[in-house]
């Protein structure tokens, strides 16, 4: 794995654990909204689609540079939609790149031939 595709993933990770989180909050202050005098959803709102936004952006530089599947690709797509999917998608991105990081040490050591 080359530097532009780590750092493509690398992003993708990072922007997926605030997306995931803000969703949820977003709900919960949309049900505040309605039941209280809290009115957070304007801003969370804000701050929720402007990590969605990043996320999708680096979502498709990630799979641009990877060379997904089109099932993995949808995949990482489904999880940023789905409540606390972005969670997932930071573990198995996360993986990956541990993945990677291992195959470059023992092709560098000579272990494997890979």
């Amino acid at each position: 794995m080359d530097i532009k595709t780590a750092s493509a993933l690398h992003r993708l990770r990072l922007v997926s654990l605030p997306e995931a989180i803000s969703f949820p909050i977003l709900l919960v202050c949309s049900v505040l909204k309605r039941t209280t005098s809290f009115d957070g959803v304007m801003v969370m709102g804000m701050v929720h689609g402007i990590l969605f936004t990043l996320y999708v952006l680096f979502w498709l530089d990630a799979w641009n540079r990877t060379k997904w599947s089109a099932k993995t690709g949808a995949l990482y797509f489904v999880l940023a939609v789905l409540p606390f999917g972005g969670f997932f998608a930071e573990r198995k991105i996360r993986r990956e790149l541990d993945d990677a990081v291992i195959a470059t040490r023992a092709r560098k050591e000579g272990v494997v031939n890979a």
